[in-house]
């Protein structure tokens, strides 16, 4: 038997190792004290950097304040967390914006990497990992504000698909909490109901995750569970298309957008049951890559006139692209999250400036005839008013809830 054998065997024998040979030597020539802290050394922090790459991942922030809200325009982060927050009674003007200014001055600050006011667990917010709080208004906290709420602002119109639920459906006040560390958004969607647990109570927490950052190429478009890419078609953020499809120019929410967002069930055995062309079709893309039936690369412009050798059409007249795009007027950007708990599917968050002009139009013709409905199944809807960012020192809210709570 060789040595190393013979050290193996020992081992797996029970025999001492290393580790514990030096701290039993310690104990008996320095005492029991001396030897915690040896055994402190000789462990790894677990909140220690292990490498240059790695901390600054987890060190990197998103700037809070600004022109319009982070975690819109901002590269999806690989977890989200969509709360809604249901007004108590005799919550009037004046605590919205007494609530608003301690949410607003508590978000900027762990979203830089500070502890909140009062947070217990200061240490918990030392990596943001590109951190982001968003704030979206429900029809019933606009009311009480004392604004005038868009017209679009409300439960969306009744489709035949939908099986709604309302634990998925509705509220007052939204938090959107996203980060790339699960650790970092646990905790600050805790600080966060906190603050607003005097003022509001939860009404629905929806968690979803992307791939983890660094997993695929930064922009590279998300896949759902049913493997297809979902996403091709948005807007680029920074360009003035991106600006005319998302921002709102309308009153105390100009500078701000809307928020939809559908819970969408997917029944993954029963897709497991259609073969590769059928998920093809029902979407109108390839799964290899996102490319159209009628292409080779995802961002090729779909051709819908192209037929088959036997006269049909290449991209199915009822495939999901295609009913999606219409004639191309009505535009969104979305940014989705998967989900995976009691049952899976995608929380689908779409982004516009106008939900009647952009996104019921669309929602219409996916209504009337979609080839993905017949494994989707919307279960949970909701429409927040997104108000426009903040300078350092004012609060998200401000442009209806000025002079308020002074």
């Amino acid at each position: 038997m060789t040595a190393r054998e013979d050290g193996a065997r020992r081992r797996s024998a029970g025999g001492p190792s290393r580790r514990q040979f030096l701290l039993g030597g310690a104990v008996a020539g320095i005492g029991a004290a001396a030897a915690v802290g040896i055994d402190a050394a000789l462990r790894t922090r677990d909140d220690a950097p292990v490498s240059a790459g790695d901390e600054g991942t987890r060190a990197q922030t998103v700037a809070f304040h600004g022109a319009h809200q982070a975690g819109i325009a901002t590269e999806p982060q690989a977890h989200g967390a969509f709360v809604a927050l249901d007004l108590r009674d005799g919550v009037g003007r004046d605590e919205l914006a007494r609530l608003m200014r301690i949410l607003t001055d508590d978000a900027a600050r762990l979203t830089q990497g500070e502890a909140a006011l009062a947070d217990s667990e200061p240490e918990l917010a030392e990596h943001p990992a590109r951190l982001t709080v968003t704030f979206g208004f429900g029809p019933r906290l606009v009311e009480r504000a004392g604004g005038r709420a868009p017209d679009w602002l409300g439960p969306l119109p009744a489709f035949e698909i939908d099986r709604l639920r309302p634990e998925f459906s509705d509220g007052d006040l939204l938090l959107q909490v996203a980060s790339d560390d699960a650790m970092t958004l646990a905790h600050a969607s805790r600080m966060l109901l906190k603050d607003a647990r005097s003022f509001a109570t939860v009404r629905w927490t929806q968690r979803g995750f992307r791939r983890a950052r660094g997993t695929v190429r930064p922009g590279s478009t998300q896949r759902n569970l049913f493997g297809q890419v979902d996403g091709t078609v948005n807007p680029v953020p920074g360009t003035d298309d991106f600006d005319g499809v998302v921002w709102s120019d309308d009153g105390w929410l100009a500078g701000g957008t809307s928020l939809v967002l559908r819970r969408i069930r997917m029944n993954l055995d029963k897709w497991d049951e259609l073969d590769r062309p059928g998920r093809e079709a029902s979407v109108g893309r390839t799964l290899s890559n996102g490319a159209p039936l009628t292409g080779s690369d995802e961002f090729d412009e779909p051709d819908f006139g192209a037929t088959s050798a036997i006269g049909f059409p290449v991209i199915p007249t009822f495939a999901h692209m295609r009913r999606a795009r219409g004639d191309g007027s009505e535009r969104i950007f979305r940014r989705a999250y998967n989900y995976e708990d009691d049952d899976a599917g995608l929380l689908f968050a779409s982004y516009q400036a106008d939900v009647a002009r952009q996104f019921t139009p669309i929602q219409r013709r996916l209504d009337e005839i979609d080839l993905l409905n017949e494994w989707t199944t919307p279960i949970g809807s909701a429409v927040f008013a997104l108000p426009p960012g903040c300078d350092e020192g004012g609060f998200i809210g401000e442009t209806i809830l000025a002079g308020a709570g002074a």
